[in-house]
């Protein structure tokens, strides 16, 4: 039986740009970063932004398999920089460097992502495959936002801002059939979007 996709808006749904499924060409993976879902929904309620939205990802992938959509994917949400306009995020639920983003100290990834997490995604990809006629590309946050900051602990040395899904994330099963090409890194072949 394929997995539920559960809706739980959140409150700001209405202030995100609308976008036609055909603006939609890349999904991106991220990371939570965080120890739950709960955690998940905490974070991607807090506005940031002068129009009262937040960051957040259109799915979340909780450890179990649960799928759940925090936005709909014709609509922008805030999950990756210079990429929003045609791009959909899905969260993995995992640690990731929690809670010292940005410790020189805590840069390794080293929570795997369990199997039922990983099959749920792919049948995730397979659906929005369907739904949305022009996505053919596929990237990780890493990928994409390869900004450099201080780190906390000593400002005079340089860290990666963005590591997700990081060195625990199996793209070999995850690119197996599902019609994408990963973008935006060295490792692909492919040139950086």
């Amino acid at each position: 039986m394929p997995p539920i996709i559960h809706d739980q808006p959140l409150p700001y749904i209405d202030q995100l740009p609308e976008r036609a499924a055909s603006a939609v060409e890349l999904v991106v993976i991220h990371c939570t970063e965080l120890p739950d879902m709960a955690m998940a929904r905490e974070y991607g309620e807090r506005p940031l932004h002068p129009n009262g939205t937040g960051n957040c990802g259109h799915y979340y992938v909780d450890r179990d398999g649960t799928l759940v959509r925090y936005v709909p994917g014709t609509r922008v949400a805030n999950h990756v920089r210079g990429h929003n306009p045609k791009s959909i995020g899905i969260e993995l639920v995992n640690l990731g460097r929690y809670p010292h983003w940005w410790d020189s100290h805590h840069q390794q990834m080293s929570e795997p992502y369990p199997d039922v997490q990983i099959d749920a995604l792919r049948f995730l990809l397979g659906r929005l495959r369907e739904e949305f006629p022009n996505l053919q590309n596929i990237a990780g946050h890493e990928d994409l936002d390869i900004a450099m900051m201080p780190a906390t602990d000593d400002a005079a040395l340089e860290i990666r801002r963005k590591l997700d899904p990081g060195v625990m994330f199996p793209w070999p099963r995850v690119l197996a059939d599902s019609g994408l090409r990963r973008v935006g890194t060295l490792d692909s072949g492919q040139p950086p979007l």
